[in-house]
């Protein structure tokens, strides 16, 4: 408590006397006291967990419209697809920290739904994001290419572009029906005209592909700019085995050090 009301800067008799007084209007305990230590009640640990956006994005309009926004200091929560962990955003992360090192970037990594469900509840303030989130301000900023990895020395490790039917009958490895490439992978095997017979169920790229290195299967994933040995990258024939990427905004306000970011991102993603 007395670290608390140094925080607020107000005697603590006048934040105990505040903190009963919301207790007494709720008409529920907020605090629990035990002995010389203060802890916070189920109740209260919600209440505080709901407050912070909402009190966030008025701390965001107040800046603003006085002026006190600064562009070069803060923090933006931003995500990116499990697809993207190797090559061109950690590298466009890592120029973006050598330009701006005041702002602080939090990283979170999750498949593209989860991504779009964090923007819109604001716990992301920006995200690139596959597929593009129809419900939130989005840009096109890229194309995904699909390939088809097998082990080396499969029987089609040595074919150029192999046809999508060609896979009909193999083991396939892949993510779980939620994520957008499974569905992808199921569409367009079926438009091929068979049925994908997936074995394994993994949420982790790098473990998919440790599993297709010790010939448990094949799968339709990115290219990964860190290859892993045993494996063999194929490109599809046809222009159809792509994903659009998407820089997504959340519904909240867009504070300064998140506009430096996706600016940034919007400028350099290729």
């Amino acid at each position: 408590m007395t670290h608390a009301a140094a925080e607020l800067r107000m005697p603590q008799s006048s934040m105990s006397r505040r903190i009963h007084a919301l207790e007494k209007e709720l008409g529920i305990p907020l605090l629990i006291h035990d002995g010389r230590v203060v802890r916070l009640t189920a109740a209260a640990q919600r209440l505080a967990l709901h407050l912070r956006e909402p009190l966030r994005q008025l701390d965001l309009v107040i800046d603003e419209v006085t002026g006190d926004a600064d562009p070069d200091h803060g923090t933006v929560r931003f995500g990116f697809p499990l697809t993207m962990g190797t090559g061109r955003v950690p590298d466009l992360l890592a120029q973006f920290r050598r330009r701006h090192p005041g702002i602080r970037v939090l990283l979170k990594q999750a498949h593209g739904s989860a991504l779009g469900a964090d923007l819109l509840a604001g716990a992301l303030d920006l995200a690139i994001v596959i597929p593009a989130p129809v419900r939130l301000r989005h840009a096109r900023i890229g194309t995904q290419r699909i390939q088809v990895v097998v082990p080396d020395g499969h029987r089609l490790a040595d074919a150029r572009h192999p046809r999508l039917a060609d896979l009909a009958g193999e083991t396939f490895i892949a993510n779980p029906p939620s994520y957008n490439l499974r569905q992808l992978t199921e569409a367009w095997c079926n438009d091929a005209g068979f049925t994908p017979d997936v074995a394994f169920e993994v949420t982790e790229f790098a473990t998919i592909r440790e599993l297709i290195s010790r010939g448990l299967g094949i799968a339709l994933l990115p290219h990964d700019e860190r290859p892993t040995p045993g494996l063999t990258e194929l490109p599809l024939a046809g222009e159809q085995f792509s994903r659009d990427i998407a820089l997504a905004w959340s519904a909240a306000i867009e504070a300064p050090p998140t506009r430096r970011l996706s600016g940034f991102l919007l400028e350099h993603f290729d």
